[in-house]
């Protein structure tokens, strides 16, 4: 019941969709929206078999917690063959509990989770110079999101630049593969998309295309550029071309005027943590030949320095809840809603703010508050705990005023009005 978005109830409602063999409809952006032509993540169509027999959320909680921890095998596996197993551990352990990790896992679900293994996996193949494998594993980053073309080509372009001298042929795949990669994000954005979108365009070019605000917050940009890079890489992660990969995503961000898109919150920095943490490796592999005693010395202690700060901040990431009591006991608030919202029949249709979703999209169809266009729903389930609304039934009927409604109930704070027929 601490579900901070409608991000879960989308990709559900997408994904047992999926599960049911039919189109992904969405109807939390809009009655019969075709979610492919908001954002293409067809990737998470995988989840479909494992929702088909466990048809809930926490499904896909689940899934998308095992494949960032996927991730930290080919994260640790290439720190271990390049630095050994101590320092390999470390950066493991590192890349586990790094901020962007734990703010993703945090933060309801998102197509994303499909990415960061493919690009770890990516990058040690890198490492350990294998360049065919390395392109392989980042190629369905195109199946994952629109904008991850880019990073596919990024990939590309470092395997293209670190192959040139020992694999000419490979060189010549890899700026294959980079241009791919472009062209796959344009067709993508500006044809893919637009097919399955009612407007017939891409609804994100207004927060991708810069302007104004792309030039503001220039504070908190600098503040996550420093967290991406300080604590995980003590700087040292700069002098490997792996750090190239994450460019795009940092771009996108950073040149857009949402705000949000810049701090280190929510999901958007999950990607760069494995590119952080392989771009650390190679720049700790590289440093200790240096001629520098300094530089030397310094790459030594990188990972145990890496580990021990990623312990440290983590007092003050999402993971510290768990050594709160009350992580392990549902509360009075949350089993009252439970109860409330289980009065709501299957199959029902429901018009719903945040708090009520991801207890009700995997077995009605669900709304957006406000958004029903022209729908008419069954029931009206609202998360007022903040007394956003004085008066719920005067808002039932700025909703929907040829309906009547009638309050079903209240608990923990939660809003349930049924229609009167």
């Amino acid at each position: 019941m601490e579900t901070r978005s409608w991000d879960l109830g989308i990709f559900e409602q997408a994904v047992r969709a999926y599960a049911q063999l039919r189109v992904p409809i969405v109807d939390l952006k809009g009655p019969g929206t075709n979610i492919l032509g908001d954002h293409f993540s067809p990737v998470t169509a995988l989840l479909a078999p494992a929702y088909r027999l466990f048809p809930t959320p926490v499904t896909l909680l689940v899934a998308q917690a095992a494949l960032f921890a996927l991730a930290a095998l080919p994260v640790t596996r290439a720190a271990t063959r390049l630095l050994g197993r101590a320092a390999g551990l470390a950066i493991g352990v590192a890349y586990g509990l790094s901020w962007g990790i734990q703010q993703a896992v945090d933060f309801d679900f998102h197509e994303i989770c499909f990415a960061v293994p493919l690009i770890a996996f990516s990058l040690e193949a890198l490492l350990r110079r294998r360049w065919r494998t390395a392109l392989l594993w980042a190629v369905p980053l195109v199946l994952v999101k629109e904008d991850l073309g880019v990073t596919l080509a990024a990939i590309a372009l470092v395997v293209a630049w670190r192959a040139r001298a020992e694999a000419p042929r490979v060189r010549r795949y890899a700026l294959a593969v980079a241009v791919l990669g472009i062209l796959a994000t344009v067709a993508t954005v500006t044809a893919v998309i637009p097919a399955f979108n009612a407007s017939g365009g891409y609804d994100y070019w207004i927060k991708v295309e810069g302007g104004p605000g792309a030039f503001a917050g220039a504070d908190t940009k600098l503040r996550t550029l420093t967290w991406l890079l300080l604590p995980t890489s003590g700087l040292l992660a700069v002098r490997s071309p792996l750090l190239l990969a994450g460019a795009p995503t940092l771009g996108w961000r950073f040149l857009s005027g949402e705000e949000h898109y810049w701090s280190t919150g929510w999901h958007y920095s999950a990607v760069l943590m494995p590119v952080v943490f392989c771009a650390l490796v190679d720049s700790v592999d590289t440093s200790r030949r240096s001629r520098r005693p300094w530089l030397r010395t310094y790459a030594d202690r990188l990972p145990a320095c890496a580990v021990a700060a990623a312990l440290a901040l983590t007092t003050a990431q999402p993971l510290s809840a768990l050594t709160e009591s009350g992580a392990y006991r549902k509360s009075e608030r949350a089993a009252a809603a439970e109860k409330l919202l289980a009065r709501v029949p299957d199959g029902a249709t429901v018009e719903s703010d945040v708090g009520p979703l991801s207890r009700l999209t995997g077995r009605c169809r669900v709304l957006w508050v406000g958004d029903s266009r022209g729908v008419t729903p069954d029931w009206i389930a609202l998360d007022n705990n903040s007394g956003w609304v004085e008066d719920v039934l005067d808002y039932a009927r700025e909703l929907h005023p040829e309906e009547r409604y009638r309050v079903a109930g209240e608990a923990g704070g939660y809003v349930l009005m049924e229609r009167v027929r």
